[in-house]
């Protein structure tokens, strides 16, 4: 019998808890929750996107809803939730104060420019003087008319192009300026109009059949990490852990059970499926999932790569070589039962997160069906008897702020190939098991303990920022504990502090891997769920409680903190490099250090290119100041290859520089024109065609295809440049190092 490819696109849709329980200081309803984008992506990301599934009935879908992200848009649909931005937005221009005209200059461009902000051209206008003419100047020039639209326009511009057929949304687009309070109070009624319809269409959709809604612990813990930290181990051997280990698995049933609860009132069923928060797993926390009766669980590809001591290769187009493993769901097997899980196509899933907003909205859907029809091909070579699934399970929200038109026409172009496509077809998890049920097992004892990020826990404990937080959290669930007479029925402050402090996006924002310009923010909300417990108790709060985790601000030199795409047009735009890694080059010591005209180096990758970008001193001219020749020159660690030396004259014969390297892109930044060469048999070097990108403005910027270089996914290489003159060596960087990068 011959099956279509299932496949199961599960949406995760998250915020974590804004909302302040106090900090001992008395907060005006207007200081109720901390930031606005509960609101805001409310407005744009998860009412749309299953509007947009409706319109092709054929197609079934997953969505992840979890509890405190509910919570919180019923607090904004009933008018009881004010964060600094909507207080901001509702108060008469004449009375905004100097501090309010301070945020608004710097918080309300709090948004994708390329995407959110360039395509109204007032909001545009007003972007551009805070970028040229600098905050100060705006202060001082700003006149009430100009605020007035900037906070009419940050409101605007987040709600979903979907609705902007509305005759009220319509005519503020087209009206653009001279927006009035009376204009900016309807833009918040019509925000909560579009919040107010997004569970009940949830409901409805999954009552027709479309759609399965799943859920997540109540304020999205990392679950082995609450039944005991020295689970970060397992992955990391050698991992630093807390001062004080945090042993508290009887809080893992209290987040299910009111997860299950929530869920049943607001769907009026009870759920199947659970998205364990952060796609994290354990063997310990697996016998309260199924004491609670959830059916299934989902995780990453790296989960089950641990599980079965099986590296998932990938061929050189990107797919999975024996996809059979990865497509198909497993029973874990324990004492109080089995539960069905399924593991996500990794690479898949960051295609969509992270890769195919720069790509034109219709290559991009071609792009991914022509990977799903690849594998249904392999799907059918194999004739296998057993149909394969394959799972796509992505955040919902925050990628489509970097897709023209917030992904609606990427969407189109892909639901309508799907629905059109005979071998395809979309499936909830829960339909797939139904008549599929997962014949693979795995004792449950054999899980790895790990997430969704490399298979680890290294985002959220293991540095030294994160470690104090979970001491912190130590000190107050023991605390907690201690209060015996303390239950959730008459103490429910205590608790709810407890459970929001136990959040998992606290820890992602702490030390090393992930920064925003809102961290002290994050970090302030994290003490201040502390701060509730102890203030619940009636207990003295630790002096600590008062100081920041950690200090907030910008690292020098650090390494990239996600996929990044920016534009090449050699202008550096601050939004497009800021989750790339930098490289601090004018400070240092040594070689570089008596010109400094280059200051700082920027790397990045995405599933389409490796990019780069030099910052020059101002008023550095190539061939004057600088050399005219760079030299990209990459070494792949480990791997046979056939390699070549540095082919310029005069390099010291001093490591990295006298390292064999296997391929070459010279730039000349007097033309920017560019020579791609890969290194051949007697030390030669054989000329190939380069689609590669290079701009020269006010710094450099340079994308190389991954095609160029012919190298599969996860491949390990290493670059270091080196500037010429005429063909002779003058200098390099970075110093005494190469740059690390991995293809995605």
């Amino acid at each position: 019998m011959s099956h279509p490819l299932y496949i199961a696109f599960i949406w995760h849709q998250h915020q974590p808890l804004y909302k302040s329980p106090g900090s001992g200081v008395s907060l005006s309803p207007s200081q109720q929750y901390r930031l606005p984008w509960v609101r805001l992506h409310g407005t744009k990301d998860y009412l749309d996107l299953v509007l947009l599934l409706e319109r092709y009935p054929k197609l079934h879908q997953t969505v992840n809803l979890v509890p405190s992200l509910i919570l919180q848009l019923e607090d904004y649909i009933a008018g009881t939730a004010f964060d600094p931005y909507l207080t901001a937005s509702l108060t008469p221009d004449e009375q905004l104060t100097q501090q309010q005209r301070e945020f608004i200059i710097q918080h309300f461009f709090d948004a994708n420019h390329h995407t959110l902000i360039d395509p109204h051209p007032r909001y545009a206008n007003l972007y551009q003087q805070r970028q040229e003419k600098g905050q100060a100047w705006c202060l001082a020039n700003w006149e009430l008319p100009d605020y007035s639209d900037l906070l009419a326009w940050h409101n605007l511009a987040w709600i979903d192009p979907l609705f902007w057929d509305d005759l009220e949304i319509a005519a503020w687009l087209k009206q653009g300026r001279n927006f009035t309070l009376s204009d900016r109070q309807r833009i918040y009624s019509k925000q909560r109009e579009i919040l107010s319809r997004i569970i009940p269409q949830h409901r409805k959709m999954q009552e027709a059949g479309q759609l399965e809604v799943t859920t997540t612990p109540y304020t999205h813990p990392i679950l082995p990490l609450l039944a005991d930290t020295n689970s970060g181990r397992v992955a990391v051997p050698n991992m630093t852990l807390p001062e004080q280990r945090f042993q508290w698995a009887e809080d893992i049933p209290r987040h299910l059970r009111k997860a299950w609860n929530f869920y049943k009132d607001r769907f009026g069923q009870i759920p199947r499926g659970l998205w364990p928060s952060e796609q994290s797993v354990s063997p310990a926390v697996l016998p309260y999932i199924i004491n609670q009766g959830f059916k299934w669980i989902c995780s990453d590809e790296a989960v089950l790569g641990w599980t079965l001591k099986h590296f998932f290769h990938r061929d050189g187009a990107g797919n999975v070589e024996q996809p059979e493993l990865l497509y198909q769901p497993y029973r874990l097997q324990t004492a109080e039962g089995d539960l069905s899980i399924v593991f996500r196509d990794h690479r898949l899933s960051d295609l969509i997160g992270f890769t195919y907003s720069a790509m034109p909205a219709k290559q991009a859907a071609a792009d991914l069906v022509g990977h799903l029809q690849a594998i249904a091909k392999m799907q059918r070579d194999s004739q296998s008897e057993q149909p394969w699934l394959v799972t796509i399970a992505l955040d919902g929200e925050n990628c489509w702020e970097f897709y023209p038109q917030d992904g609606k026409p990427f969407l189109e172009a892909l639901y309508q190939s799907l629905s059109d496509e005979p071998h395809l077809k979309l499936v909830t998890v829960s339909e797939f098991l139904e008549e599929f049920p997962a014949t693979a097992t795995i004792p449950g004892e054999q899980l790895h303990s790990g997430s969704w990020v490399d298979g680890n826990f290294t985002t959220w404990i293991g540095d030294r920022a994160k470690n104090r937080a979970w001491d912190y959290l130590t000190a107050a669930r023991v605390m907690l504990a201690s209060h015996p007479e303390a239950t959730e029925e008459n103490n429910p402050e205590a608790w709810e502090a407890l459970y929001a402090a136990e959040g998992s996006d606290w820890f992602w924002w702490f030390g090393a891997g992930h920064s925003s310009n809102q961290d002290a923010i994050f970090d302030r909300l994290f003490r201040e769920h502390l701060f509730g417990i102890y203030k619940a108790l009636n207990e003295p709060v630790p002096p600590y409680l008062k100081q920041p985790v950690e200090n907030h601000q910008a690292q020098a030199n650090h390494a990239p903190q996600g996929f990044i795409h920016p534009v090449i047009d050699g202008r550096g735009d601050e939004q497009d490099w800021d989750k790339a890694g930098r490289i601090e080059i004018g400070g240092a010591r040594g070689t570089m250090h008596n010109s400094s005209v280059i200051q700082r180096l920027w790397y990045g990758v995405d599933h389409l290119n490796f990019y780069l970008r030099l910052d020059f001193k101002s008023g550095v001219a190539p061939g004057r100041d600088l050399p005219a020749e760079l030299n990209l020159l990459w070494f792949y660690p480990e791997k046979t290859m056939v390699n070549s030396p540095v082919p310029l004259a005069d390099v010291p014969d001093a490591a990295p520089l006298n390292y064999l390297f296997h391929h070459l892109l010279e730039v000349n930044l007097l033309t920017q024109s560019i020579q791609f060469r890969e290194a051949g048999d007697n030390h030669q070097w054989q000329p190939r065609f380069s689609r590669a990108q290079v701009a020269l403005n006010n710094c450099l910027e340079l994308a190389v295809p991954w095609a160029d270089l012919q190298v599969p996914p996860d491949y390990p290489l290493r670059l270091i440049l080196v500037l010429a003159d005429e063909g002779r060596f003058s200098n390099y960087l970075p110093e005494n190092a190469l740059i690390p990068i991995e293809v995605p």
